[in-house]
């Protein structure tokens, strides 16, 4: 099972505060400690929301909204992906994370729907369409790590 791990923003990560040498630090033996344990898939910390925008919705129009948004409590600062076996132990690694704020916050853990999980629903073509996806996706991770 693959799980998204969200660090939650606060204040400083919205204001473009980058982290401690220190909370650097913590954080690098916590991830060598995932990669050794087979969970960590990906980990990235993301940009102040200042720098994004939302795409609204509405039949079939859409309308950008640039940020900043407002309460910092409910955007993501950073996340990772992991495979772990069950909930419960991408439970357990998360509450051995460092603090990534140094002060209250919360780290968000959420499954991630597999392929299988949408088998009932997938015709033929869409199964062929997901293969084809899948494998480009492939090629790009493989060209971007190069």
């Amino acid at each position: 099972m693959r799980f998204l791990v969200m660090v939650k923003a606060n204040a400083d990560s919205e204001a473009g505060k980058l982290p401690s040498t220190e909370l650097l630090t913590a954080m690098g033996k916590y991830n060598e400690e995932l990669v050794k344990a087979g969970i960590l898939l990906a980990a990235e910390g993301l940009q102040p929301s200042s720098k994004g925008a939302r795409i609204r919705f509405s039949g079939n129009k859409r309308s950008v909204v640039d940020g900043p948004f407002t309460e910092s409590k409910e955007l993501v600062a950073g996340f990772w992906l992991w495979q772990c076996r069950s909930r419960e132990e991408a439970i357990e690694w998360a509450k051995r994370c460092p603090n990534p704020t140094g002060e209250d916050g919360e780290i968000e853990v959420r499954q991630v729907f597999e392929f299988e999980d949408l088998a009932a629903e997938l015709t033929p073509e869409l199964r062929e369409q997901e293969q084809r996806i899948g494998a480009r996706m492939s090629e790009n991770a493989q060209r971007a790590d190069a």
